[in-house]
C-alpha cells in the first residue's frame, strides 16, 4: 500500500502547485478560499476518499484520507487542511455511521464531489468544551412532524460555503443534554437560517469560521442523523476519527516545518559559515526530528486500530495530546531557527506558527485531553 500512498502524496503535491499556491497568500488577505476550490478538490479525488464506492467514494482504507490533511499542512496550507478535515473526515463520516440509507445516497456522493460543503455545529457563545451546557433547542411539531430549530454556534468551520450543516439541539430540556441532544440535517439555504461574518482569527485566516444562527428553522423529521436524544452517542462514537484527524494535520504540520528548517540552516550563513555547522542547530534539529518520528510511529499505529475498529477515545485523545503539544513546540523551535526572518510574513515558518496555536484549542483542548487519559487509567 505504500506505494499507492506515495503515487496519491504526488498527486497532492502537483494540485497543491497549480491550484493553491499561485493563489494562497492572496486567500490569507481575504480570509476566504473560492467556492470553486471544493469542486476542483472533488474532481481531483481528494474528499472522503475513505467513503465507500456505493456511495460515491474511493473505499480506501483511511490512510489515504489523513494523508490528504497531512499533506496540505506539510506544504504549508493548514487552513485548507482543516476545512477539509471537517467534510470528509468528520461530517461525511458523522453521515455514514448513523446516517439512513435515504441519507447516505443523498449526501455523500455530493459530498465526495465537493458539490455539497459540510459543518458541523456543535460549540456555542456561552458553551465551548463543555457540551452540556448547550442551549440550542429542537422542538417536535406533531401535527407536520417537524423539528422547529432555534439557537446560536460559533466557531463552525466551512461556515460561509457549507450547504449542509450538522446541528446539534437539545431535544429534550428535561434532562442532561447528554440524554436529550440530537443531531439534525439542516441545508443551506434555509428560511430562518443566517451566517455571521466570519470571525476574525489570528490564524487559519482563509479556514472560513463563523457564527450561525438559527430562529425557528424548521426541517423535516427525515432530517433527523442517527436516533433521537441519541446526538452524544454518535459524538461519541466518531470522536476518535475526529481527534485522530487533528493529530494527522499536527504531525503533517510539524514535519513540514522541519524540513523548512532543515533547508534554511543549510543555506544561511553565520561568522562565515552554514547554521548547520553549529552544535546547537544540529542538536536541536536531532531532537525535533526524533519526536517527529515518535509521533508518526504513534499515529500509524492508530491507523491501523481505526481501520480494524480498534481505536478507543482514550488512545485518539493520547494521539491528539501527543502531535498538537509536539506541534506547538517544534514549530516555535524552527521559527527561532529562523531568526528574525522567522517573524516575517513572507516567511511560510510564520504562518506555521500562528496556525499551530489553535490546535491545542479546538477539537477538545489540551486540558480536556489529559481529562479522558486520566479518567480512562483511574476511573473518574
Amino acid at each position: 500500500m505504500q506505494a499507492e500512498l506515495d503515487l496519491f502524496r504526488k498527486s497532492i503535491e502537483a494540485f497543491a502547485e497549480k491550484h493553491i499556491a499561485p493563489y494562497f497568500d492572496q486567500w490569507e488577505k481575504e480570509g476566504n478560499t473560492p467556492r470553486e476550490l471544493w469542486n476542483k478538490l472533488g474532481e481531483e479525488g481528494f474528499l472522503c476518499v475513505d467513503i465507500p464506492e456505493e456511495y460515491g467514494g474511493l473505499g480506501v482504507p483511511y490512510q489515504f484520507a489523513a494523508l490528504v490533511v497531512e499533506e496540505f499542512n506539510r506544504l504549508g496550507y493548514g487552513s485548507i487542511s482543516v476545512n477539509i478535515s471537517v467534510h470528509a473526515n468528520i461530517v461525511s463520516h458523522y453521515i455514514l455511521s448513523s446516517g439512513t440509507e435515504e441519507q447516505k445516497l443523498h449526501y455523500l456522493p455530493k459530498m465526495v464531489t465537493g458539490e455539497i460543503v459540510g459543518a458541523i455545529a456543535m460549540t456555542e457563545p456561552n458553551a465551548g468544551s463543555d457540551l452540556q451546557g448547550m442551549k440550542a433547542t429542537a422542538v417536535y411539531n406533531e401535527a407536520d412532524e417537524t423539528y422547529t430549530i432555534n439557537g446560536a454556534k460559533t466557531f463552525i468551520t466551512n461556515g460561509e460555503h457549507s450547504d449542509l450543516i450538522i446541528v446539534a439541539a437539545r431535544t429534550d430540556s428535561s434532562v442532561r443534554a447528554s440524554k436529550g441532544t440530537s443531531l439534525f440535517l439542516v441545508d443551506a439555504p434555509i428560511e430562518g437560517f443566517e451566517r455571521g461574518t466570519n470571525l476574525d482569527k489570528i490564524g487559519l485566516l482563509s479556514c472560513d469560521t463563523m457564527e450561525l444562527f438559527f430562529e425557528d428553522v424548521v426541517v423535516g423529521k427525515d432530517k433527523l442523523l442517527g436516533e433521537l436524544h441519541g446526538g452524544f452517542i454518535t459524538l461519541m462514537k466518531e470522536l476518535p476519527k475526529e481527534r485522530l484527524s487533528l493529530a494527522a494535520g499536527a504531525l503533517g504540520a510539524l514535519e513540514g516545518a522541519l524540513e523548512w528548517t532543515i533547508q534554511y540552516v543549510k543555506e544561511r550563513q553565520a561568522f562565515g559559515q552554514p547554521l548547520s555547522n553549529f552544535q546547537n542547530t544540529r542538536y536541536k534539529i536531532a531532537e525535533m526530528k526524533t519526536e517527529a518520528a515518535m509521533n508518526r510511529a504513534f499515529i500509524e499505529k492508530c491507523y491501523q486500530l481505526l481501520d480494524r475498529g480498534e481505536l478507543d477515545t482514550a488512545t485518539a485523545s493520547m494521539a491528539k495530546l501527543a502531535c498538537t503539544e509536539a506541534q506547538g513546540r517544534i514549530v516555535d523551535e524552527c521559527l527561532q531557527l529562523f531568526g528574525g526572518y522567522g517573524y516575517m510574513r513572507e516567511y511560510p515558518i510564520a504562518r506555521a506558527f500562528v496556525d499551530a496555536r489553535v490546535q491545542r484549542i479546538y477539537g477538545g483542548t489540551s486540558e480536556i485531553m489529559k481529562e479522558i487519559i486520566s479518567r480512562d487509567i483511574f476511573g473518574r
